[in-house]
């Protein structure tokens, strides 16, 4: 996975996986980030999703915002 490969509007839940866990310096599973993805209905029919999109719902989930579950 190359930066030149990465586009963060349409990203494998295993590409967002490494980036997440690069990020935050901990584990962070591909099963973990599709099942926030599913959750957050944001899975393309290619399987990819936004990671902006991603990292907006877990936003959401963490403040209470509207729009949240």
């Amino acid at each position: 996975m190359t930066a030149e490969s990465l586009k963060i509007t349409a990203l494998t839940p295993d590409q967002a996986a490494k980036i997440l866990a690069s990020t935050y310096r901990r584990r962070v599973t591909v099963e973990q980030v599709r099942r926030v993805a599913e959750e957050a209905r944001i899975v393309r029919a290619d399987g990819t999703f936004s990671l902006i999109e991603y990292v907006a719902y877990l936003a959401r989930e963490v403040t209470g915002a509207p729009g949240s579950h």
